[in-house]
């Protein structure tokens, strides 16, 4: 976790001191503000995105950028949550889970970027929700574990489980949370507006209310899925 906190600090302190180099017209005003909205779907899961990014050039010819932003992520859908902690999901006979008609979940989080302009027209960005929080309705949940439920005597066929609120980026299973993800390609068919298309990668968590086996209460959905989107950077020249 220190090693992860540690190098989200880095990129946004390189970020920082690159934006002091920068000769540009005023933060706010800066050709490198961007406004996103993305969509991605399954069928069965779903996400709205919708965030702001700054990046900031890290070479001479300027075509290789980093920067850090806000995204707000609507994922919506329904299917099955598995146990979630890294330390429980290396043993397969550990694995539990829950089972949700319909879901909807809430997060607002600091992302960075990685962004690499192969020509005025083209660029291809990798993104990444870093820390934040999630927040939704509580929902009732099947669990389908024929384990007895460790330490609470209520049936072990229905949980009621909320969105886990504090989401981090930790990498693979040791993150926390819902964090959204993308890769995409960004075509800019005017000066100030890109057409986005590519992949997201979602992480969607539930916290039981209830321990439940191996006194675990976390529960979570990964699903990669197409995307599209669209960039409007409205200081871009």
């Amino acid at each position: 976790m220190k090693s992860s906190i540690l190098t989200i600090g880095l990129i946004g302190l390189l970020a920082l001191k690159v934006s002091a180099q920068e000769s540009n017209p005023g933060f706010f005003k800066s050709p490198s503000n961007n406004f996103e909205l993305g969509i991605g779907s399954t069928g069965e899961a779903n996400v709205i995105a919708l965030g702001w990014n700054h990046l900031h050039a890290v070479t001479k010819n300027k075509k290789l950028k980093i920067g850090y932003g806000l995204r707000f992520n609507g994922n919506f859908g329904k299917g099955d949550f598995t146990t979630a902690p890294a330390d429980l999901t290396s043993d397969e006979k550990n694995l539990d889970t829950i089972t949700v008609g319909s879901y909807n979940i809430n997060s607002l989080n600091a992302s960075i970027h990685i962004n690499y302009a192969i020509s005025n027209k083209f660029e291809l960005e990798f993104n990444i929700d870093a820390v934040g929080i999630s927040f939704g309705e509580s929902i009732d949940a099947d669990y389908k574990s024929i384990k007895r439920l460790a330490s609470t005597p209520l049936p072990a066929n229905k949980q009621a489980a909320k969105p886990t609120a504090f989401n981090l980026l930790l990498v693979g299973d040791r993150d926390l949370g819902s964090l959204n993800s993308e890769f995409k390609i960004k075509y800019y068919f005017k000066p100030k507006w890109s057409l986005n298309v590519g992949a997201t990668y979602i992480f969607a968590e539930y916290t039981t209310t209830n321990k439940l086996f191996k006194e675990n209460d976390r529960f979570r959905q990964t699903t990669l899925m197409p995307m599209i989107g669209i960039t409007y950077s409205p200081f871009r020249n």
